[in-house]
């Protein structure tokens, strides 16, 4: 069988090892473990001039192309081309969209469901064709999937561990991380570290427009003094590394379930343990003895007073055993092998 693999990402965001999104992250730290075990891999991503991996990107006229419609259909062609042209064992559909179009080509296509299900449109889902098959990224995804036929299991992703080692020795902040907006809630992880008497450092990309921009207005600037809290736009990935890795906790105040964000996982790396509302739906990536599930602001401050009983070891052994690279990688491997096994009874049965 051949040993050639095609990861499709989505077409916008960049595949890099500093990706924002959790979804590129994952693909970029999956592509190079499956890289390493003799896997001949290609991604196809939107074009990127540091990218370090064997990118299949749309052509230079695609790439140009106004609108995300267009440019989702020229990645789509690109694709489709590449697997007319190439002889892929299995196509790992990540973009989210792609396996809409797996009728067009041969072979099985395993795409990860990495949102929850109702942020999938309802036709997404009809008139499946019998090489597409489905992982899902965390058990409690699974369970509103359960009408989904050819779901084939749960992968859960993964961090390249040695990218986050544990820090030395803690400072007195607590950490928030992500883009500021209205989902996340980052004005409930300011009260929450005020009410407990402890400095917040909230870092990550402000996007200053529309309602975000009156959210940020609104919410944000006037609890924002520079000393007891501190807003920083994030630059580099050491940059987020070394915040992680000093933080008391990072807090985790989205309103709105999330199935693939990858910060409490390099948080928990860092040695660093992670207090998140219960609404965010990370219950399954944070143990008792990574950190805190809470169902509220005051919920959230009797646990900053409880973060120093838990051991920064503890916590990283945990994503080590469950959400590492390898670990990732061992799963599709598992998910790649059963289905090249039904590929070769098919043949034998023809």
């Amino acid at each position: 069988m051949s040993k050639r693999l095609l990861l499709v990402a989505y077409p916008l965001l960049p595949v890099v090892g500093t990706s924002v999104g959790g979804t590129e992250q994952a693909v970029w730290t999956l592509e190079r473990e499956l890289a390493s075990r003799g896997w001949k891999t290609e991604v196809a991503a939107c074009p990127y001039p540091s990218a370090d991996l064997a990118l299949l990107a749309a052509r230079e006229s695609a790439a140009l192309l106004d609108g995300f419609e267009a440019r989702r259909l020229a990645h789509v062609e690109r694709v489709v081309s590449a697997c007319a042209e190439r002889d892929f064992a299995m196509v790992l559909d990540h973009s989210g969209s792609f396996f809409r179009f797996a009728h067009r080509v041969r072979g099985h296509v395993l795409a990860t469901l990495h949102l929850p299900a109702e942020m999938y449109p309802a036709e997404a889902f009809e008139g499946l064709p019998g090489n597409l098959y489905f992982a899902c990224v965390s058990d409690q995804q699974r369970s509103t999937f359960m009408d989904l036929p050819q779901v084939l299991g749960v992968v859960r992703n993964g961090i390249a561990l040695e990218r986050y080692p544990i820090g030395r020795r803690k400072s007195d902040y607590v950490l928030w991380l992500g883009n500021i907006c209205v989902e996340k809630a980052p004005h409930l992880a300011i009260a929450a570290a005020t009410r407990a008497g402890l400095p917040i450092v909230l870092a990550g990309h402000l996007d200053a427009s529309g309602r975000q921009k009156h959210y940020w207005e609104s919410k944000m600037k006037p609890r924002i003094d520079g000393q007891q809290v501190r807003w920083l736009e994030l630059g580099s990935f050491a940059e987020k590394v070394k915040l992680m890795q000093d933080a008391r906790a990072l807090l985790v105040s989205s309103v709105e379930a999330e199935t693939t964000t990858l910060l409490p996982l390099e948080s928990m790396a860092c040695g660093t343990p992670v207090i998140a509302f219960e609404s965010s739906g990370l219950g399954e990536m944070v143990p008792e003895e990574t950190g805190f599930m809470v169902r509220g602001v005051e919920e959230m401050v009797e646990a900053c007073g409880k973060v120093s009983e838990l051991r920064a070891q503890g916590c990283r052994e945990w994503v080590r055993k469950e959400h590492s690279a390898k670990s990732m990688a061992d799963g599709y491997e598992a998910m790649i092998a059963d289905l090249q096994e039904q590929q070769r009874m098919e043949k034998r049965r023809r």
